[in-house]
């Protein structure tokens, strides 16, 4: 793993804002930018603006509203990343909304906060994230892995349905689990990221499953009992 990178009033960590609410953003901004090693380095207001600024701008962390008037911050985070896979995207929304915190931990997201949270606390938020951590919270991840686990739709074919899958969908599922975009598994595994995005439609009809999340969470079980195994090549 590459070493955490320090930033300093030289070299700030360089901000990318999306927010839907000019007032908001303006906010943001003023109070990252009074910090000697932040620099708020431009902003957007939609997600098409976003997809366009933020690639541009190579910023170290985007601060990225989840609801927005033309799309959502997650498809935001899922795209950037895929083309910065070393940006940190803090997610920010007024809700907290287990479904949506589920689909930012699959979009490879750094963190996921509540607009209520103290300036301070999102200052901090901000320089975790840079420096390589996670903000999401571990009790609070674990609850709605449980809780998708006890799915009745889901739980009793795991066994099977894992079993049936090739070693390269049981590695492509455990990088899943992981959280990597597509293009990032293609990186690990050597496979062009068509390849990758084949293997995972064939995988999700295997599984009997249509989204990345639930396949996140048998990726878990997977895991248990043949660890390792989807590590090795």
């Amino acid at each position: 793993m590459p070493e955490p990178r320090t930033f300093t009033e030289q070299d700030p960590i360089r901000v990318f804002l999306l927010d839907d609410h000019e007032v908001v953003r303006r906010g943001l901004a003023d109070l990252l930018d009074a910090e000697p090693d932040i620099c708020v380095i431009g902003d957007a207001g939609t997600h098409d603006q976003a997809l366009v600024r933020g690639p541009a701008l190579r910023p170290d962390v985007a601060v990225l509203d989840v609801r927005l008037p033309d799309g959502d911050g997650i498809s935001v985070c899922r795209e950037l990343r895929s083309q910065m896979p070393e940006l940190a995207c803090l997610m920010l929304t007024s809700f907290d909304d287990e479904e949506a915190l589920l689909d930012a931990i699959m979009a490879g997201a750094s963190g996921y906060v509540l607009k209520q949270i103290k300036g301070s606390d999102l200052v901090s938020a901000v320089r975790t994230v840079a420096a390589g951590q996670s903000m999401l919270d571990p009790s609070t991840t674990a609850r709605l892995m449980r809780s998708l686990r006890a799915d009745p739709a889901d739980s009793p074919a795991v066994p099977s349905e894992l079993a049936g899958l090739s070693p390269r969908e049981r590695d492509i599922l455990a990088l899943i689990g992981d959280g990597l975009t597509n293009r990032e598994i293609g990186k690990k595994l050597y496979l062009s990221e068509k390849t990758v995005k084949n293997h995972i439609s064939r995988l999700l009809a295997k599984l009997g499953v249509q989204r990345r999340v639930q396949a996140a969470v048998l990726a878990s079980q997977l895991e248990q009992p043949e660890a390792g195994e989807h590590r090795t090549r």
